[in-house]
């Protein structure tokens, strides 16, 4: 009998469809997935998927996942959830208040592909645009806090403050130093934060009033606030000599804008000034993502967590910008690292350097000075309303002593005027003014105090000063003299200048950038509309739940994608970058055994080839690192493995390993591997940077990880921002349940593990990856994921005879990535990976992930986003530059006056009198047809890090200098 065929309904004929968004994600069309599984000998994709994932760890059954939404759709039913939110006026303060992005900033900076899908500038020679509004920052936030040096950013100032103690017990003289003392008028989230940090390290804190506190050597740092919690601007010279006498370090958290008006930390003799830079021009965002900031003193510096921007010269003795003492970073000290930042908020400490050089010194004063003459009309029309105003000396912020009115009905007014008032207790309540506040704002306060009764009087009436700051409080010092702040400040000027930068910057909206582990993939538009919405970067982060109803809603199905992507039974949003993740897992495989009274479990194997942060964060997480070797294939040896794993059997905590490997390649003993672990009581800890392989075809938990960190910048397509912003969100097994990161912030300290200085960390971006998510569907990110496999094994198979592949799969293949061996050709014709990453940049690429995990070789991760034509354009450079190896190998070009040596070659290079090159001009500049119709030219030619380090300067110099 014939089995009839269902008539297709009039809902499934393909012609009443929306366009499908993986046509326009994925970088190829059927006809050239099946020219690229020729080259490849395989006739189908599921035919190579079969050859490279091992069959023990292939899903069973497809994801259970929604159907593909259209960018249309996805967008509509967006807004309906947006809608959900409320957007009142926020007056809470406690770090986060209302700023304004200027427009000309907001378009051509937060929304420009040009600046959000730029890579970490460690190819400074393509990266001289965003280093310089690095180096502008640095600039502001030395000047403004009065420090000698600052980094290019951390992640929050929770992290920031964290940070600071961390590099300050490091430092400390006396052994016998393992406190620290921590004021309990410092921020709530801020105190949580570092609390977490110092446990695992067995550092003690004591929480008290600073006034009370008697300085002794037993403690090494103090952490204050300026101005406080609830406002209160402090005189903290006594106090702060008084400490240092002791040998203690003083940090200091401090709030920028009003650094605008007050004597800097610095020139009272703080040893660190950290904070978070949100108010200077970043939304809310429900808690980020957000720029912290880290100052120090010069003595400090070689100590400094995160990236320095600083000053050298290239070949050709101009001025070059470059991130300075790359030796902290904790990929080369591994587990002697003191911090596990990888990342900063690049992209959001650009924003905040443009809002300086934009409003220059004198327009920011006006802006400070506004919010704090309102300040001071409204402490009038207080003590006008019979309320008494407890905070004597303020910028913005006050607390507020409520009399014939309680704070319940305060609240219940201000909800229906849509106003957030930071709730203290029965009888008082803190009001914190910011950038947006208006003159009929404080009138509308007012009738809240008033218990919403119309006003007895009128503004006109209160009697204020437009300045109540105390002299001895005010700044006398000046700041952002340099002419780059004083250049800029009509639209015209700022339009042209950001412009210009950018123009010097190399991104994915002017070629692939092929950095393994990395995934650098399309960051969609769609993807990035929701995140400039009111609805939902104008919340605060502690605002009460009701008010982001559809943040919530997010935050549910984003868990529960991720879980089913996974295969883990909870998910934490907190962690706010990779590292921040990889610390959070660890952490929670911690806590896990100290409840189990296991404590003793405290040794974690991690491969030798693993990333930096593995053994770096496995130390801040109060962990014991032992290495175990990998075979000559480049897979973990198992029997290392067993012979480690039963040596410090009662003690084995974790193991951290990244899968697929680091030397991207499917290990087939993978579970094997997790079985070993277990079975001597350990967790394992998986590394989530190549997931962007797993997706769709297998799952971290049904390999027998317990717990993995998912970088969301890299497979879920929030971009990278130029080094940041990124999410690291955790996934774990039931077990490890109960200990994720608390998102219970209620103002009021508790020990519960806080990894950010939000409930969500960077709530606002997490849009990103959840429209990734339902544009692609479940079938949409299995092909992708075999797409990524397809894309990277045909440029292993198209480059194999020109260069060794370093690392293959059981079958010849490779995973989403390849490793491109060039060690030999140090010894044979002097030319080093170095010269090759730079050679790419004459021919419009960005070089791929250079030196790791092996030294001397290329790791080249193509991603499923990129076309065929952009394949081979990449191949065809690899190829011309094997050409350009061989004439030194055969003596036809010199070994050390070679294009190679010689590149990236600039245009005032090109067109110099002096061309002694034993080449041409045009085969320098012009390499291929493409760059001669698509030329990117390097802003400058090889940059001289050594004469940087020597040379150390992280601030703006004059600009005659680049000129």
């Amino acid at each position: 009998m014939v089995k009839k065929t269902r008539p297709e309904s009039i809902k499934e004929k393909s012609i009443f469809a929306f366009e499908s968004f993986v046509d326009r994600h994925v970088g190829l069309n059927q006809k050239e997935i099946s020219q690229m599984l020729t080259a490849l000998g395989k006739d189908t994709l599921n035919d190579l998927i079969d050859s490279v994932v091992p069959k023990t760890i292939r899903l069973e059954k497809e994801l259970d996942l929604p159907e593909k939404t259209s960018e249309f759709k996805v967008l509509e039913e967006l807004k309906t959830i947006a809608e959900e939110n409320k957007v009142f006026k926020n007056y809470i303060g406690l770090g986060y208040s209302p700023s304004i992005t200027p427009n000309v900033i907001l378009r051509n900076i937060l929304e420009n592909p040009g600046w959000y899908t730029a890579y970490t500038p460690y190819q400074a020679e393509i990266a001289q645009g965003r280093l310089e509004a690095l180096l502008n920052f640095q600039t502001m936030i030395m000047e403004l806090t009065g420090m000698e040096i600052a980094n290019a950013s951390l992640l929050d100032e929770g992290s920031s403050a964290a940070e600071a103690i961390t590099m300050f017990y490091h430092l400390r003289e006396k052994e016998s130093s393992k406190k620290v003392f921590i004021s309990k008028t410092c921020f709530s989230q801020t105190i949580e934060v570092v609390a977490t940090r110092l446990s695992p390290l067995s550092i003690e804190y004591e929480i008290g009033d600073w006034k009370k506190f008697v300085p002794s050597e037993e403690y090494f740092a103090v952490l204050i606030q300026y101005p406080d919690m609830d406002g209160n601007i402090e005189d903290y010279t006594e106090f702060v000599k008084n400490v240092q006498s002791k040998g203690s370090k003083v940090v200091v958290a401090s709030d920028l804008m009003s650094l605008v008006l007050l004597t800097p930390p610095g020139e009272w003799g703080a040893d660190a000034v950290v904070g978070s830079n949100q108010r200077f021009g970043l939304p809310l965002g429900y808690g980020g993502p957000h720029a912290g900031f880290f100052a120090t003193k010069d003595d400090y510096k070689r100590q400094m967590p995160g990236r320095l921007v600083g000053v050298s010269k290239d070949r050709e003795g101009n001025p070059a910008l470059r991130l300075s003492l790359q030796t902290r970073e904790q990929h080369i000290r591994r587990d002697k690292a003191t911090s596990n930042i990888c990342t900063a908020q690049v992209l959001l400490a650009v924003i905040s350097s443009f809002y300086a050089v934009y409003h220059g010194k004198e327009g920011l004063q006006k802006i400070s000075r506004r919010i704090h003459a309102l300040t001071n009309l409204l402490v009038g029309g207080i003590k006008k309303l019979g309320h008494t105003v407890e905070t004597q000396y303020y910028f913005d912020t006050i607390v507020v002593s409520l009399s014939s009115i309680n704070s319940s009905k305060v609240e219940k007014v201000s909800n229906e005027f849509k106003i957030n008032f930071r709730m203290i207790d029965e009888n008082r309540i803190g009001i914190s003014l910011n950038e947006t506040s208006t003159v009929s704002d404080i009138e509308e306060i007012l009738t809240v105090l008033a218990g919403g009764k119309e006003l007895n009087f009128d503004l006109e009436d209160v009697e204020f000063s437009e300045n109540t700051i105390l002299e001895s409080f005010l700044r006398k010092s000046e700041f952002l003299t340099h002419p780059v702040f004083n250049l800029y400040h009509t639209e015209t000027e700022i339009l042209r200048y950001m412009h210009r930068l950018e123009a010097k910057d190399m991104a994915l909206n002017a070629s692939m950038i092929p950095l393994g582990s990395c995934t650098m993939k399309l960051n969609a538009t769609t993807e990035m509309i929701p995140v400039t919405w009111k609805e939902f970067n104008s919340i605060h982060p502690f605002a009460p739940k009701s008010q982001a109803k559809g943040y919530q809603r997010i935050f549910d199905e984003l868990e529960r994608y991720l879980a089913e992507i996974t295969g883990f039974s909870g998910i934490s949003l907190q962690p706010n970058a990779g590292s921040q993740g990889e610390y959070a897992g660890l952490l929670t495989i911690r806590e896990y055994y100290k409840k189990n009274s296991e404590s003793n479990r405290n040794i974690c194997l991690i491969p030798v080839s693993a990333h930096g942060t593995n053994p770096a964060s496995a130390v801040m997480a109060g962990f014991q690192v032992v290495p175990v070797l990998c075979d000559v294939d480049g897979n973990v040896d198992i029997s290392d493995l067993k012979a480690k794993a039963e040596k410090y059997s009662a003690n084995l905590g974790a193991l951290m390993v990244t899968y697929p490997s680091t030397h991207g390649v499917f290990e087939e003993g993978i579970k094997e591997i997790c079985e070993i672990i277990h079975s001597h009581g350990g967790n394992v800890y998986m590394d989530g940077a190549n997931m962007n392989a797993q997706v769709g075809l297998t799952r971290p938990a049904d390999i027998g990880a317990d717990v993995c960190h998912l970088n969301l910048h890299k497979t879920f397509c929030i971009p990278h921002g130029g080094g940041g912003p990124g999410v690291g969100p955790i996934g774990v097994k039931e077990h490890l349940k109960p200990f994720l990161p608390s998102t219970n912030f209620n103002n009021s300290f508790t020990d519960e593990m806080k990894i950010s200085s939000a409930p969500y960390g960077s709530a606002s971006i997490l849009l990103i990856s959840y429209v990734y998510i339902k544009m692609l569907g479940q079938e949409g990110l299995t092909h992708a994921t075999k797409i990524a496999i397809l894309n990277a094994n045909y440029i292993a198979k198209k480059l194999e005879n020109y260069y060794p592949v370093l690392y293959k799969g059981k079958n010849g293949l490779v995973a989403h990535e390849c490793i491109l061996d060039f060690r030999k050709l140090k010894q044979t014709v002097n030319i080093e990976v170095e010269d090759i990453a730079k050679r790419l940049m004459d021919f419009g690429f960005h070089a791929p992930t250079m030196s790791w995990p092996v030294p001397g070789t290329l790791m080249i991760e193509p991603t499923e986003s990129e076309s065929l034509q952009e394949l081979d354009r990449f191949i065809e450079a690899m190829i011309l530059i094997h050409g350009e190896i061989t004439e030194i190998e055969s003596g036809k070009a010199d070994k050390e006056n070679n294009i190679l040596k010689n590149s990236p070659h600039t245009a005032s290079m090109i067109v110099s009198l002096n061309w002694d090159k034993s080449y041409s001009r045009e085969r320098a500049a012009f390499p291929t047809k493409f760059t001669k119709a698509n030329k990117f030219w390097p802003s400058v030619a090889r940059i001289d890090n050594v004469y940087g380090d020597r040379n150390l300067v992280c601030s703006c110099i004059p600009m005659s200098d680049y000129s």
